[in-house]
């Protein structure tokens, strides 16, 4: 496929190769962009920044909901690009893209809401006879730089924001997943998107990324990826808006009273979805007294029972990781744990971007599978012995981004939500669940900001005050 600037589909004399995960086959190859794309890329984002102000809010909802609907058309096609690029299974494939198109629906939705407020200035001193509102405006040109994980819901997320609140958008998709970002913008032009709102420029992030982020043409960044990626950007974005969505190592704690079938089931689906590669994946259970030895019983061999192969086959229940370095690294990472003292009961042998899900028992506070992202198919676990001992763990990392607790005493439900360092926050349930529309972002080092499209309107827009003196 191509990169889409300044209005036209473009192509480079360099090419990335687009491999599927499972068995490293070229699906198909994109553009390298160079430094002269990027500022072509910039020069018509501004210009397209300017087309958007100028288009009312009902076109903008209506060029939205025509994108969601042409992306419920197209359901079974793009959930396979996702499979195939990325490595998760065929039914997340297709999940994702009915996820996405809900995304794009809510952001149609939200260009229509885009409001201000009556400031009440006679209650100020020397305000008598004086109307006060302010104006929301969108904030220019907005990058908009993403994960593999998510390569479509993730992109849409910032995407449908902005254009719904009337700014252009510079897309910089993962260098392994870009054809799914590639197929919104061959959807968005099709649903009448004027083409220099768009763009979607492929190649390394030192070229392509930083570039945008560093330039002033840029008014509003939107990042979704790892902490440390995170902390670099915010170092050279300058004076500009800036979202970040970065890591965790979600915990899941235990309680007594909690039904342990219950907790098993929400750990498979919650730790080992997409391999693991879940930015609020469970990572950690954290389990009480009695109920951890009986906790491992249950899990055990519910995980090992788990299907795990070519993603493209409707059986498989667990596809590769996206890139052979992660599988390696993972499988470290539990082997460091078991050199450590922790003891695999399942799972953490690795074959290629396969690496089998693992459970990993005895887990210390300190390992690297407990402190840090593993980003993979391992799930450890830790005993405690109370419930202040049990949040101690939970927040004795650098990240917050999801944690969950299983009790039925409400007490313990409100002691964690409270007190628990995490900007989402389950009861009983795992750590991996989000409602698109919700408010969604983290606390500590798991990022700046809040997605879910009304929320991200707010954070790609600003405010003007009016002030009419009578």
């Amino acid at each position: 496929m191509r990169m889409f600037y300044a209005g036209q589909w473009r192509d480079a004399a360099k090419k990335i190769e687009v491999r599927n995960p499972f068995d490293d086959t070229v699906i198909d190859t994109v553009p390298s962009a160079t430094a002269e794309d990027v500022e072509a890329a910039l020069v018509g984002a501004v210009a397209g920044a300017a087309i958007m102000a100028k288009t009312p809010g009902y076109k903008r909802y209506q060029i939205l909901l025509k994108a969601a609907q042409l992306m419920a058309e197209r359901a079974d096609d793009l959930g396979r690009t996702i499979s195939l690029e990325e490595g998760k299974t065929l039914a997340e494939g297709k999940m994702e893209v009915l996820r996405a198109k809900e995304t794009m629906e809510l952001s149609a939705e939200e260009a229509k809401r885009i409001e201000g407020e009556l400031l009440p200035l006679d209650g100020a001193s020397g305000g008598a006879g004086k109307l006060g509102f302010t104006l929301r405006v969108p904030c220019g040109v907005v990058a908009a730089i993403t994960p593999f994980n998510f390569p479509l819901n993730l992109v849409t997320h910032k995407v449908g924001p902005a254009l719904a609140a009337g700014n252009s958008v510079i897309v910089k998709p993962a260098g392994d997943t870009p054809l799914s970002a590639l197929r919104l913008v061959e959807i968005l032009l099709e649903a009448g998107l004027p083409p220099e709102a768009i763009a979607c420029v492929t190649g390394p992030g030192k070229v392509v990324g930083e570039a945008i982020v560093r330039d002033s043409r840029v008014r509003k960044v939107s990042f979704t990826g790892s902490r440390d990626v995170g902390e670099h950007l915010c170092s050279i974005a300058g004076i500009k808006r800036v979202t970040m969505e970065l890591g965790s190592n979600s915990p899941l704690v235990v309680m007594p009273d909690a039904d342990l079938t219950k907790v098993a089931e929400a750990a498979v689906t919650t730790g080992y979805g997409n391999a693991g590669q879940v930015c609020i994946s469970t990572q950690r259970v954290i389990a009480l007294g009695k109920q951890y030895d009986d906790l491992l019983d249950i899990l055990t061999p519910k995980v090992a029972a788990l299907r795990v192969g070519n993603q493209l086959d409707p059986q498989t229940q667990m596809g590769p990781m996206v890139r052979e370095a992660d599988a390696v690294r993972v499988a470290e990472w539990i082997e460091e744990a078991k050199a450590g003292g922790a003891r695999v009961l399942t799972g953490g042998k690795r074959r290629g971007t396969i690496v089998e899900p693992a459970v990993v028992a005895d887990l210390k506070p300190s390992m690297k599978l407990s402190c840090e992202e593993l980003f993979g198919p391992a799930v450890g676990v830790t005993k405690v012995e109370s419930i202040e001992e049990a949040i101690a763990v939970a927040n004795n990392t650098r990240y917050g981004l999801s944690a969950a607790v299983f009790t039925q005493n409400i007490d313990w439900a409100l002691k964690f939500a409270r007190q628990v360092e995490s900007g989402n926050i389950h009861i009983n349930w795992g750590t991996a669940w989000r409602a698109d529309l919700m408010p969604y972002g983290g606390l500590k080092d798991s990022g700046l900001g809040k997605e879910g499209p009304k929320y991200a309107v707010q954070e790609m827009t600003e405010t003007k005050t009016v002030i009419i003196h009578g």
